[in-house]
């Protein structure tokens, strides 16, 4: 599913065609997403100029003139700035339309979501569904020896592993299961070790790690497993990088010793059980 890079390279990749140009249709193909889509945006925004675009945790929020889109990507959807002659395909939810372009949700498995925050519900950050998210991984207040204290005053107590604590994003979010197993590996700490016996040296080389890892997936345009793509219709490069995700008793890159597989949480994991010993 799209997680912190995917939805990142999607605004990069959708910005610069919005920004300053005004929606002239929305067309609500099929509202049965996650939550249903707001039937009034048909009528509420055309004629809205598109101010900001930018990301919270998975959200992308697109300001107009009197609130906010909220949009989630859920797991199988993909955001494309796409000519208004381009056929609708199966699956097209939601096209908002401007001057010779449209702005298209294609969600396959109807996870995702298109909200509507109004200014007058307050600035966006209250909304309830981004007030429960943990910091920015790319924040002032994740930076160096800040995110390795932030790290490590959450995980206190936890007895819960180390990776089902990333993959929570209530300490920090967009750590997704591809960049938990990367980052884990990355600061050599073995992803079934439990959260509240992490030490502040594995933390302040976790928060390291994090920031490394998300921004190595930013710059190779995401992670694509089956459904991602940009919004110019490219996949991600990210999987020709990774070092131990998907790569089952291939060597290690570090140590030749074979990478193991566990479950956890119903998710795959991946490790080096020499370079990340519990």
């Amino acid at each position: 599913m799209p997680e912190l890079p995917e939805v990142e390279v999607t605004k990069l990749g959708i910005a610069p065609h919005l920004l300053g140009r005004s929606i002239t249709a929305v067309k609500i193909l099929d509202g049965r997403l996650r939550w249903p889509v707001p039937s009034n945006l048909s009528k509420l925004l055309p004629g809205q100029k598109v101010h900001s675009i930018e990301r919270r945790g998975k959200y992308l929020l697109i300001e107009l003139d009197t609130g906010h889109l909220l949009i989630h990507l859920g797991m199988t959807g993909t955001l494309r700035v796409l000519p208004l002659s381009e056929p609708l395909k199966l699956h097209d939810r939601v096209t908002f339309e401007f001057a010779k372009l449209s702005l298209r949700l294609h969600d396959p498995r109807k996870f995702g979501a298109v909200l509507w925050h109004p200014h007058s519900k307050g600035p966006i950050d209250q909304n309830p569904l981004l007030q429960k998210l943990g910091i920015e991984p790319f924040s002032p207040g994740f930076a160096s020896e800040q995110g390795a204290q932030l790290l490590y005053d959450a995980s206190r107590k936890r007895s819960v592993a180390v990776k089902q604590f990333l993959l929570a994003g209530q300490a920090v979010v967009g750590v997704g299961n591809i960049y938990c197993s990367e980052s884990l590996f990355e600061a050599g700490i073995h992803p079934a070790k439990a959260a509240g016996k992490l030490t502040r040296p594995q933390c302040v080389r976790l928060a390291a790690a994090v920031r490394l890892i998300l921004k190595k997936a930013i710059d190779a345009g995401g992670s694509s497993l089956k459904d991602f793509v940009n919004s110019d219709g490219d996949p991600g490069h990210f999987m020709v990088q990774t070092k131990v995700y998907d790569r089952k008793d291939q060597p290690c890159k570090v140590c030749k010793t074979p990478i193991k597989q566990i479950v956890q949480g119903q998710r795959s994991t991946y490790f080096c059980p020499v370079c990340q010993k519990r």
